[in-house]
């Protein structure tokens, strides 16, 4: 089950709307789900909320440090609650992965994201439970930077909205423990194309005369 659901972004206005925030999305996002405030704790460094669904305690938890800091952030509430890594969620951006989409997995590589780098070093494992939401990718690699700190299209910024919209519903079946439930919802995630319409048909036959 999952007891602590961190949002991966920078803190400020300047970052507020970038690529990089869509944890940071995510988590408010959920937070407004269940009707909590994210409020400034400076034990963890973080923006913390708590609160108490089914008889379990949740955790919100929205790192203050930059990006690359935020494992500090994660371990100090972590290790002080005794949440084991793999009851932790961490929604992050993911470039791999289409706007519109969404994964779910447990550990692995860090791929370079510098948050999740960071959280690997804090906690000394990987094995804690990434979701990991599509932003896209600029097609260079030398561009990653400057993309991921750069506000998306409107329409890419729509579809990462429809996701986390959409992947909220999981959310019973992620305090459960229901992995298999939770996956099969956030990795059909992505909206129905929409269909090409037909032409009408016709009975008229050209003339020949």
């Amino acid at each position: 089950m999952i007891r602590l659901f961190v949002g991966l972004g920078n803190p400020g206005p300047d970052y507020e709307q970038t690529r990089h925030n869509a944890g940071f999305w995510w988590l408010e996002a959920l937070a407004h789900e269940l009707k909590v405030n994210l409020v400034f704790d400076k034990s963890y460094q973080a923006r913390v909320a708590r609160t108490n669904l089914n008889g379990q305690t949740v955790w919100l938890l929205e790192p203050q440090t930059f990006m690359n800091l935020s494992g500090k952030s994660v371990a100090a509430l972590a290790n002080f609650f005794k949440i084991q890594p793999q009851e932790i969620l961490v929604i992050h951006d993911e470039l791999d992965i289409a706007p519109g989409e969404a994964k779910l997995k447990l550990g692995g590589s860090h791929a370079g994201h510098n948050g999740l780098r960071d959280i690997h070093a804090q906690l000394g494992t990987d094995q804690y439970w990434r979701l990991r939401l599509g932003v896209g990718h600029p097609g260079n690699k030398a561009d990653v930077i400057h993309w991921v700190l750069k506000k998306p299209s409107l329409d890419h910024r729509i579809a990462v909205d429809q996701t986390i919209e959409r992947t909220l519903k999981a959310l019973p079946h992620l305090l459960k423990g229901d992995i298999e439930a939770a996956t099969r919802i956030i990795h059909t995630s992505k909206p129905p194309r929409p269909k090409i319409p037909k032409p009408a048909a016709t009975d008229a036959t050209p003339s020949t005369d």
